[in-house]
């Protein structure tokens, strides 16, 4: 068993986001909370090329109307940028503004940012090849690596607010976000910063990304009907869908964010990551991986798990990876976690409403958690008309519920077998 955390309290004090919910963390959240579907046909002429009998798959996450020139408050620059950076730029500003931090004021080594994103600048490799092939090799733009770059969001958010302090990357696949609000915490407990800028970018509705999912079988193929397409734990599932989305967080210490009067959203309380050691692809059947994480979190923040009222899900809507989860909630969690028993551990799945937005995915979702502790109202799980046989939990079907959430845990699963885990609290002094 692991020991407890007992230093400093880490508390969150602004959040930003850019999703095919809402332009910003309150129009996701709202998005959410009325049960509302972000996706929709794909649209663009990249895909329009290979004709209407290319796709088997033409449904995703699409943001619309967001504007990136406003994001980065320059035209030029925002050109220069891949539009996974764009989107992680606009939750940045936004968060910081959120926060109500005056950065200028503020120690700058003390100050930091992690980013997580599973596939970076993915539209600038297809664009900079496209050129290459068609053109020449030196008709390449010189600025495609800078733009297509895994680290391009950290880099050119902390040049934005210089941000001088403790600053990385992640690219764990849609574990990604989650390792990097997780490294941000331990920066902060170990006394390495006072705030730190933390969360995920991804823009990979791209052709050679829908293609390669596609002819993965991973994606779902109701192209006729995409609102209803993602359907986590339904039975009837048949694949989870992409999306566009970046969130970020402004994490503080609790004496920094006290000493300056912010207003603390919620306290991050726990976090841990594990490996399944099992398949590059596919997660542990049994969801061994997933049941270390969850109870190393629990742990860490010296929970025990009646305490845990709400989690969202990875829930991506594939056969394997639900019922992996979902038997690793079971098995951590026991009558507490099975609805049969009166147990009553809600889980639901945002990602039936916003699509899998990949490595920004626990970023996104924990502008869930904290809204659920906040507000006391749990987001639903849309589309789930019939859960699968055996899957004996309260996946809040439909419709957000009202109910007090004193923790809430946020998983988030990656290929490679990476498995992270965090739980937000309600802050109280």
């Amino acid at each position: 068993m692991r020991r407890a955390y007992s230093g400093p309290r880490i508390v969150i004090t602004g959040l930003g986001a850019v999703t095919n919910l809402g332009l910003d963390a309150r129009t996701t959240w709202e998005g959410m909370r009325a049960g509302r579907c972000g996706i929709t046909r794909i649209e663009g002429p990249e895909f329009d090329r290979f004709g209407p009998d290319a796709w088997d798959v033409r449904i995703g996450g699409q943001i619309r109307g967001f504007d990136p020139v406003a994001a980065v408050g320059d035209a030029r620059e925002a050109r220069r940028l891949d539009r996974f950076t764009q989107l992680g730029i606009g939750a940045s500003v936004e968060a910081v503004a959120a926060s109500g931090l005056d950065l200028n004021k503020e120690n700058p080594e003390r100050c930091g940012i992690v980013v997580g994103s599973g596939v970076g600048g993915i539209r600038t490799i297809e664009d900079g090849t496209e050129v290459m092939l068609k053109k020449a090799p030196d008709r390449v733009s010189p600025f495609t690596v800078p733009r297509l770059m895994v680290n391009a969001v950290a880099g050119n958010v902390s040049i934005r607010f210089g941000l001088q302090g403790p600053s990385s990357s992640h690219a764990t696949a849609c574990a990604s976000s989650g390792h990097a609000i997780g490294d941000a915490l331990h920066y902060l407990r170990r006394g390495e910063a006072d705030v730190m800028l933390a969360g995920g970018a991804e823009a990979a509705i791209s052709p050679i990304c829908v293609a390669a999912f596609m002819t993965m079988k991973a994606l779902s193929t109701r192209n006729d009907a995409p609102e209803k397409a993602c359907r986590p734990f339904d039975r009837d599932r048949d694949g989870f869908l992409l999306a566009e989305g970046a969130a970020m967080a402004v994490l503080e210490t609790e004496d920094h964010a006290r000493a300056r009067g912010a207003a603390i959203l919620a306290e991050l309380v726990g976090y841990a990551n594990s490996s399944d050691a099992n398949h590059i692809t596919a997660p542990d059947p049994n969801g061994r991986g997933a049941l270390r994480s969850m109870r190393w979190a629990m742990e860490d923040a010296g929970l025990n798990p009646g305490q845990v009222d709400y989690i969202n899900a990875h829930g991506t809507s594939t056969p394997l990876g639900d019922k992996a989860e979902v038997e690793a909630v079971t098995a951590l969690f026991g009558d507490h976690a099975r609805a049969s028993r009166g147990g009553t551990l809600m889980m639901s799945s945002t990602k039936s409403m916003h699509g899998h937005c990949l490595g920004a995915s626990g970023a996104v979702e924990l502008v869930a958690c904290v809204h659920a502790v906040r507000e006391g109202v749990v987001p639903p799980t849309v589309n789930l008309d019939h859960a699968e046989d055996g899957f004996d939990m309260d996946f809040v079907p439909h419709h957000a519920r009202e109910r007090r959430v004193r923790y809430a845990m946020n998983n988030t699963f990656g290929f490679g077998g990476h498995n992270v885990t965090l739980i937000v609290g309600r802050y109280e002094r």
